[in-house]
């Protein structure tokens, strides 16, 4: 459920309150079994200093079983586990399809609890709607991980890159080889992501980096490329362009990811980063801080409808041309 604040308060109150008392382990239960939460989710929750792992639902009995145990927590199964869970837990995180991800998002936040999404948040906006509605009407803190926005050497740099201002445009590429001729790997498997594809998947890294340093998009172009590839042309309020390319085909020596700045103080390029499980550290310490404070993380539930909308009118858009 929540933590030392009472939902029905305001943020303000809500900060002060637990400001003023001991700040105690942030109960994370983590809902989902498959690759990422193996990976990523579980190891950082149960390695993270101001969290306790306080279970993993999933929807087979077995794995749920075997996640849990090796993170030494509680494994709980099938629809009333999900309810037990949350009776158990301050925050959920999720690493769950974006379509299931979505209705236990806002069922985690109406039982009171601060919700960790994965990206998208959902495929649809009226899914996204729901969810930031929810959180809204709760008054829950929300983090939707976009990867680069939390890992530590990547969000200091997108700090840095929006503080610097003056850029003209900027190229955005992320090509993955998923689903090449002879890839192999268990996110191939992922029966959401083949059918949206790079856009869907990728598009809200890419995206998470060009808003904040750009401005908000105000015109959009989307066109198809080979496979599942996309590319977009983006304009931004601050008047600069960006142009983005985004795919899970990709020949595996064509596969990479890279952003570039270009503006008045020259170019930059986004540095590389130390994997997943820091970054998903890093959206649990954000999440920590908005529950303290009241104050909302600008990669929050709203953020994550604002990006379901760009990438449902970018699919739209590709599809008729």
């Amino acid at each position: 459920m929540t933590t030392p604040a009472d939902t029905s308060t305001t943020a303000s109150t809500t900060a002060s309150t637990t400001a003023s008392t001991p700040t105690a382990p942030l109960r994370i239960g983590l809902l989902g079994t498959g690759p990422w939460a193996r990976n990523t989710q579980a190891p950082a929750l149960a390695s993270h200093p101001g969290v306790e792992l306080s279970g993993v639902w999933g929807r087979r009995a077995e794995a749920a079983e075997t996640l849990a145990t090796a993170h030494g927590t509680r494994a709980y199964t099938e629809e009333a586990g999900i309810d037990a869970l949350l009776e158990t837990s301050d925050a959920v995180a999720f690493a769950l399809p974006p379509d299931i991800q979505a209705p236990l998002a806002v069922r985690a936040a109406e039982a009171g609890c601060h919700i960790l999404m994965d990206k998208p948040v959902a495929t649809t906006v009226e899914g996204a709607r729901a969810v930031a509605e929810a959180v809204g009407k709760a008054e829950v803190a929300s983090v939707v991980f976009c990867t680069l926005r939390f890992a530590p050497e990547t969000a200091a740099w997108i700090a840095e890159q929006a503080s610097v201002g003056g850029w003209f445009t900027a190229r955005a590429l992320w090509l993955g080889s998923l689903y090449a001729e002879g890839s192999a790997g268990e996110y191939a498997d992922s029966p959401w992501r083949r059918e949206k594809g790079g856009l869907w998947d990728v598009g809200p890294h890419a995206l998470s980096v060009l808003i904040p340093v750009l401005g908000e998009v105000t015109e959009l172009t989307a066109a198809r490329g080979p496979a599942d590839t996309t590319h977009l042309i983006l304009r931004h309020t601050s008047g600069a362009s960006s142009t983005v390319t985004l795919g899970l085909s990709a020949p595996p020596a064509a596969a990479g990811m890279d952003i570039e700045l270009r503006g008045e103080h020259g170019t930059a390029t986004i540095p590389e980063w130390d994997g997943a499980e820091a970054a998903f550290r890093g959206a649990v310490d954000a999440l920590s801080e908005a529950v303290r404070t009241g104050v909302p993380h600008a990669c929050d539930a709203r953020f994550g409808l604002h990006l379901t909308e760009l990438l449902a009118r970018a699919e739209a858009q590709a599809d008729r041309t």
